[in-house]
């Protein structure tokens, strides 16, 4: 039995049809009507959209509906067979990824929290050290001071108040002065012998400068950085890869999500860059050969296999 594409074909050249006028009798766009013809599947819409498709273009060709039907099954068969388990390992791919960004968003919380526990950690040990300076700077001034030479603060005793002689009697004025009792007055008497003694005050020692540190411009923790460790970019990488049989890739660049399917066709090549690796998946691993960077990789596996998961990276 032929094709379905070569099958229609053939029936609108034998009509003298063209895929303009087929469009314009079946409303359907030329360029799914030639993708039918090239059984190209994976230009096309949906599986149900298709079938309706190739209902229109065989009553419009005088065909009948339900063998154009039976064509397409079999033409298409192995095309959404593996389009269906491309999308199974999308959503679990997808599924997988999800899985991940919750456990990185436990990771940042936890360490969030690790890192506001540190700064009020910081913050207090810093206030602790604000208020001792500040009650050793209020009582440094009231300090006594000493001589060098002597160590205790010398105490000098009041002096006493001049004593002064009782009155004398009238009689005895006539007395010679020499008689007379003298008027007598304690002078002040230096407790300390010998030379005297100069008292300088002692050395204060300085107070001690409190250093703030500062998050930004002011701050108890400014000036203190958690920045992390710098980290080189990786070089590019760049991954080749050529069909020599018609096979479907998927390729995951680095982190980034999947990209779709692409369907290779015989001695197609395409091109993909990336940082770190490249996650692959094929429908027919024998019939893809890759080079990354230049350098050629070891077989993918046997012809006709699906594979999943090759990671490829320097």
């Amino acid at each position: 039995m032929e094709s379905m594409g070569e099958f229609f074909r053939q029936v609108r050249e034998t009509k003298g049809l063209t895929l303009d006028e087929v469009a314009t009798k079946t409303r359907i766009r030329m360029d799914f009507l030639k993708a039918l013809e090239e059984e190209n599947f994976a230009a096309l819409p949906e599986q149900v959209f298709v079938q309706g498709f190739v209902r229109s273009y065989a009553k419009a060709l005088g065909l009948a509906e339900d063998d154009a039907i039976h064509r397409f099954a079999q033409a298409s068969f192995s095309y959404y067979t593996k389009q269906g388990e491309v999308d199974w390992l999308m959503r679990r791919q997808a599924e997988e990824e999800r899985k991940q960004s919750a456990n990185r968003k436990a990771v940042m919380v936890a360490m969030g929290v690790a890192l506001l526990t540190l700064i009020f950690l910081l913050s207090r040990e810093q206030s602790s050290r604000l208020v001792g300076q500040s009650s050793f700077d209020r009582s440094a001034p009231s300090a006594k001071l000493t001589t060098p030479l002597d160590p205790q603060p010398q105490v000098v005793p009041p002096t006493p108040a001049p004593e002064v002689a009782p009155p004398v009697p009238q009689a005895q004025m006539s007395e010679p002065p020499s008689v007379l009792p003298k008027v007598r007055a304690e002078s002040k008497v230096d407790p300390v012998p010998g030379p005297a003694r100069t008292t300088s005050p002692a050395p204060i020692p300085p107070p001690i400068a409190a250093v703030p540190l500062s998050l930004g411009s002011d701050g108890p923790l400014g000036g203190m950085s958690f920045a992390g460790v710098a980290v080189e970019p990786a070089g590019q990488l760049v991954l080749d890869l050529e069909a020599t049989e018609e096979s479907w890739v998927i390729v995951k660049i680095d982190n980034s999500r999947p990209n779709k399917p692409v369907l290779l066709r015989p001695s197609e090549k395409r091109r993909w860059t990336g940082r770190d690796q490249f996650v692959l998946t094929l429908g027919n691993a024998g019939g893809i050969k890759g080079e990354l960077n230049g350098k050629p990789q070891n077989p993918f596996g046997p012809s006709g296999k699906v594979v999943r998961n090759v990671v490829i990276k320097p």
